[in-house]
């Protein structure tokens, strides 16, 4: 991944990581940055399970995202 991915699209998915029921949300966003961002914030907030579909294919799981979710490697 380079930088000039973090401009394109994706689609964030967020898997609730407990209760009975286990029923995604997903969010398309305008850039790779805002969809991190909030998958981040889905992790630390609600201990959610995010996955992230870009719109190159690539699949980015929730470790991939708390390894690259920091300010400095979003610049």
């Amino acid at each position: 991944m380079v930088l000039a991915d973090l401009d394109k699209r994706a689609e964030l998915t967020v898997w609730p990581s407990n209760g009975l029921a286990h029923t995604a949300r997903g969010q398309a966003f305008s850039t790779l940055r805002e969809a991190i961002a909030a998958a981040a914030e889905s992790i630390q907030v609600d201990d959610a399970q995010p996955w992230i579909l870009t719109e190159d294919g690539d699949i980015l799981s929730p470790r991939w995202i708390m390894a690259n979710a920091a300010p400095h490697r979003m610049q």
